[in-house]
């Protein structure tokens, strides 16, 4: 009698379910988009308009688009295009980077060679002033240049090998981008409080790490997450670091040399991802759940008394999924080892793989295996219970 039971639960061990991995980022006219929230795109409108709950989000989604079921699905905006690039965003083909025209509202896939670069376990920013992606996976830096595209051409781009990095093998990156360099924080043997810093124009690492003071304290050296504050033209000046354990948010800026020191997120997840825009640094949390802290480039007595709120134009579109996440901790385009994300920075990408119940985009149901699987074995059980009596 035990064998048949084996068998109908064997069956429902692997339920056809999808597990969500949305992302966030902004257009140009700094209106939030999230991508992949309950199997649908959603415009939120500008900030003015986040917090109030008179405002729902506006359904985006439009054919062509990915499925944003890869482990570490991240969106970076390419300011100058005004598009969105989305790696990892298809889990049956990691190589792909899809292209969301934010001005013309469509979707194109660009095929990517990527010779020996790993696309499951990357670590990435997208440079502002040339648009090129750098990566750091395995150790070795690679870039990518999206030249200025904002639809896919018939010519693959590829990634290509630059050097090997200066960090010893097992290093998880934590990587921002600010006035076209590439700053690298918790390195092995940096003091606590500096970053590394790789400089794009000249492909070179700077010797020396770049100590950030800040007021009261030190930035930790540990894994987190980053953000790139955008300006309206120019170079991104200040980069955001969360710590994993979303004690404070950290707020670097690279031409003073300085750091503030701002409210932790309300919500403590290592598993969340960041954004930034102009004025707001955004969360995607592991359920699906997006928030932002103000942040004013011009005032530090504001934003040391700024608090997070939640993007309630999104909550009310799509509600987060209730229970625990079952997906990989988020980071910019990288798996294996928490999701590390990318800077926000120049349409750098502090992408957010969080896992959660949704639709797909044809509008099935995308369930948590973990729930989805609890529910039919114990009716299996029962059922079969049942007959046996």
């Amino acid at each position: 009698m035990l064998a048949p039971l084996l068998t109908l639960v064997a069956l429902f061990a692997s339920p056809a379910a999808v597990r969500a991995s949305p992302c966030v980022t902004f257009d140009i006219t700094w209106n939030l988009l999230a991508f992949g929230l309950n199997g649908k795109d959603w415009n939120a409108g500008t900030q003015d308009t986040w917090a109030s709950g008179e405002r729902t989000a506006t359904d985006i989604t439009a054919s062509g688009r990915p499925p944003f079921d890869g482990a570490n699905t991240t969106c970076f905006l390419s300011q100058f295009t005004n598009a969105i690039y989305v790696t990892n965003g298809d889990k049956s083909n990691p190589s792909n980077i899809h292209i969301y025209d934010a001005t013309a509202k469509s979707w194109t896939t660009q095929a990517v060679t990527t010779g020996g670069f790993d696309p499951s376990s990357f670590n990435a920013i997208l440079d502002h002033d040339t648009n090129v992606f750098y990566a750091l996976s395995h150790g070795e830096l690679w870039h990518l240049d999206m030249s200025l595209l904002k639809a896919a051409n018939s010519t693959p781009l590829a990634w290509v090998d630059v050097e090997k990095a200066p960090y010893p093998d097992g290093y998880q990156p934590v990587m921002a981008l600010a006035q076209n360099h590439v700053f690298f924080l918790d390195v092995p043997d940096t003091p606590a409080g500096s970053a590394d810093i790789y400089v794009i124009h000249f492909n070179y690492f700077q010797p020396e790490a770049q100590p950030f003071p800040a007021p009261s304290g030190t930035i930790p050296a540990t894994h987190g997450q980053t953000a790139s504050f955008f300006q309206d033209q120019g170079v991104q000046l200040a980069f955001a670091f969360v710590p994993d354990d979303g004690s404070a948010t950290y707020v670097l800026d690279v031409t003073q040399n300085t750091t503030q020191v701002l409210a932790g997120p309300s919500t403590k997840d290592a598993g969340a991802t960041y954004y930034a825009g102009i004025t707001s640094l955004v969360q995607l949390d592991s359920k699906g759940e997006v928030s932002f802290l103000p942040f004013n480039p011009n005032s530090t007595s504001a934003n040391a008394n700024a608090q997070w709120s939640s993007v309630a134009a999104l909550a009310k579109a799509a509600p987060p999924a209730s229970g625990t996440s079952s997906a990989a901790p988020s980071g910019s385009s990288s798996s294996g080892a928490p999701k590390q994300s990318g800077t926000s920075g120049s349409g750098s990408g502090s992408g957010s793989g969080a896992g959660q119940a949704g639709t797909t985009p044809n509008g099935a149901a995308a369930v948590a295996p973990g729930s989805l699987f609890g529910g039919l074995v114990a009716g299996a059980v029962l059922a079969w219970a049942a007959v046996l009596l």
